[in-house]
C-alpha cells in the first residue's frame, strides 16, 4: 500500500501525525507500506520506504515530480491511500493503471477559491456560489474524486457534501484519538501557571477560526484567560490581545488541554477539528460553534456547551454557563470520545483499502 502525504514528520500537523500512524497500523495487519511525501530535508529512516520529494523545487516542477514519482511507485503497489495532494494522486495512479482512495477534510475547489480570492465566505456559502473560475475548481475536483475507489470522510457533514458533488462511494470515518497518561489535572494548572478561570485553544490562527469573536467573548467573562496554542497569518495581528504561545508540539497541547477549565474553538466553518477530540480525551469541557462537523463531537448540556458563530456576547454565554456546569461536563468528557479509539478507526481504514485493491 502506498500512502501519499504532504507533509511528514518533523513537520506538525493532522497529517503529518496521521499518515505515520496508518502505516504503522497496516504493517501490523501484515500489509507491506511506502510512503510519498515532500519534505525540506531527508526524512529520518523508517522501517519502510519514505520517499520525499524537495520542497525547494519550484512550485509546478514540485507538482511534476510528485505525480511523477506517485505513478512510479503506484506501479508497484495494490492501492494508494492520499491524505493531500488529490489531484496529484489521481493522475499518478491513473497513469498507473491503481485506484486510490481520498481522505477528504474539506472542500479543495473551496480551498483553492480562497487561495486565488475568488471567494472569501464560509464552505457553506461555497455551495452555492457561482463565476467561471469557480466552476472551473469544481469541475477539477469533481474530475480528481470521481477517479476514487472511495473517498474517507471524518464527519457525516463532510460526506454529505461530497455526495452532493456526485461522488460516489463516500465513507465516513472519523479521527482517531489516542492520548498518553498525562499528570493530574492541578499538577499540569501549577507547572503552566494556570490560575483562575483558563480557556485554550488549539488550532491555525487563520480567519476560518474567528479569533475576534473568542477574544470578544472572553474579555465578557471575569478573571478568565484565554491562551491561543498555535501559529498562522493572524498572529500578528492577535498580539497583546490573548496569551500567544506559537506552535507546541503536540504533548504540550495535551498538558494545557488537561489543564484548562476550558477548551474553545469559535470557527465559522468546520470539519472535524481534532483539537476538540483531544480536549474531551483529556477530560476537559468545549465550548465551540456550531457549525460543520463540530455538533458530531460536541454535545450541548453532556459533554460542552455549543453556541451559534459570529456572536460573541453567545459565546461569552456559552463560557459562563459551561464554567458553572464544569465538574459534570468534564465528568461526562473522556466517554463521550471513546467511539474515535484508534485501533477501531484504523481498522476500518484498512478494511477499506483492501476492498479498493481487491476490486480493481
Amino acid at each position: 500500500m502506498l500512502i501519499v502525504s504532504g507533509i511528514w514528520p518533523p513537520d506538525v500537523g493532522g497529517p503529518a501525525s496521521h499518515a505515520p500512524e496508518v502505516a504503522e497500523f497496516l504493517r501490523s495487519r501484515g500489509h507491506g507500506v511506502e510512503v510519498v511525501t515532500t519534505a525540506d530535508a531527508p526524512p529520518e529512516p523508517r522501517p519502510y520506504p519514505v520517499r520525499a520529494v524537495p520542497r525547494r523545487h519550484v512550485r509546478g516542477v514540485r507538482h511534476y515530480r510528485v505525480a511523477a514519482l506517485i505513478h512510479h511507485r503506484a506501479r508497484e503497489c495494490d492501492v494508494v491511500y492520499a491524505t493531500s495532494m488529490l489531484n496529484r494522486t489521481a493522475l499518478g495512479c491513473l497513469a498507473a493503471r491503481k485506484p486510490f482512495v481520498a481522505k477528504l477534510t474539506t472542500d479543495p475547489a473551496f480551498e483553492r477559491a480562497r487561495r486565488l480570492r475568488l471567494f472569501s465566505g464560509s464552505l457553506d456559502d461555497f455551495q452555492q456560489a457561482h463565476g467561471h473560475g469557480i466552476a472551473a475548481l469544481r469541475a477539477a475536483r469533481d474530475l480528481t474524486l470521481g477517479r476514487a475507489a472511495s473517498v474517507v470522510c471524518p464527519s457525516a457533514y463532510l460526506a454529505g457534501l461530497a455526495r452532493s458533488w456526485g461522488v460516489g462511494r463516500v465513507d465516513v470515518l472519523p479521527n482517531p484519538v489516542e492520548v498518553p497518561d498525562l499528570p493530574p489535572r492541578d499538577e499540569l494548572r501549577e507547572r503552566h501557571g494556570f490560575d483562575g478561570p483558563t480557556l485554550v485553544f488549539s488550532g491555525r490562527l487563520v480567519p476560518q477560526k474567528d479569533l475576534d469573536t473568542l477574544v470578544a467573548a472572553a474579555a465578557r467573562v471575569p478573571g478568565a484567560t484565554l491562551l491561543l496554542a498555535g501559529d498562522g497569518e493572524e498572529r500578528a495581528r492577535l498580539d497583546g490581545r490573548a496569551r500567544l504561545l506559537g506552535a507546541l508540539p503536540r504533548a504540550q497541547v495535551l498538558e494545557l488541554l488537561r489543564a484548562a477549565d476550558l477548551a474553545v474553538l469559535s470557527s465559522r466553518w468546520e470539519n472535524f477539528p481534532h483539537a476538540l477530540v483531544e480536549a474531551l480525551a483529556v477530560g476537559t469541557p468545549v465550548v465551540a460553534t456550531a457549525v460543520g462537523g463540530v455538533p458530531e463531537i460536541v454535545r450541548d448540556g453532556e459533554n460542552g456547551v455549543l453556541v451559534p458563530p459570529g456572536d460573541p456576547e453567545a459565546f461569552a454565554a456559552g463560557i459562563r454557563r459551561a464554567l458553572a456546569e464544569r465538574d459534570r461536563l468534564a465528568a461526562a468528557a473522556p466517554a463521550s470520545v471513546e467511539r474515535f479509539e484508534p485501533g477501531r478507526i484504523y481498522g476500518e481504514l484498512a478494511e477499506i483499502l483492501e476492498r479498493a485493491a481487491s476490486s480493481s
